[in-house]
């Protein structure tokens, strides 16, 4: 497979995925607890590999360290400017800040654009690829994407913690 087919292919799924994160920071969402607990394990499992992918360079592993206490205190933020509510069939469901969602979504398809564009040249010509710093080696980037990783997981925990404490604040039926 030559690098422009897996381009060809990345690209769209990168795309579908970016749409299905913008779509979920706008707009009433529903509580599903055994996603939001399996999306808390996989990003705390992407975290932990990229910090052991970051140990052969500290600045590397400060950037994804510093994201990610930076994206909890984000979380923290959202999950204050979060609002609960029941809908007429009894469906719990949460509105999320947008902006928060927003912001967090450009900043690192903005970022992982950028790095794809810097390092685009030196993927073409073969002479260069060799000499070349790896597309990740980048303490931003690790940083951008620690901040998304301590976002999501506080918020995801956050959201599980307050939904409890909604359900009990519920009058029952």
């Amino acid at each position: 497979m030559t690098p422009n087919m897996i381009y060809a292919l990345m690209l769209p799924l990168m795309a579908f995925m970016v749409w299905r994160r913008v779509r979920r920071s706008f707009g009433r969402q529903p509580i599903q607890r055994r996603r939001m607990m399996a999306r808390m394990v996989i990003l705390s499992v992407i975290g932990g590999l990229t910090a052991l992918g970051g140990l052969h360079n500290p600045r590397l592993l400060e950037g994804l360290l510093g994201g990610a206490l930076a994206g909890a205190a984000l979380g923290i933020v959202g999950l204050r400017l979060t609002r609960f509510e029941r809908d007429a069939a009894g469906n719990d469901r949460y509105i999320p800040n947008a902006w928060i969602g927003g912001l967090l979504t450009v900043l690192l398809v903005g970022r992982l654009a950028w790095r794809l564009l810097v390092a685009m040249p030196q993927l073409q010509d073969p002479a260069i690829v060799s000499s070349a710093p790896a597309m990740g080696n980048s303490p931003l980037t690790f940083a951008i994407l620690g901040l998304t990783l301590g976002y999501y997981v506080c918020y995801f925990a956050g959201l599980l913690v307050h939904h409890r404490r909604f359900e009990r604040a519920q009058p029952a039926i």
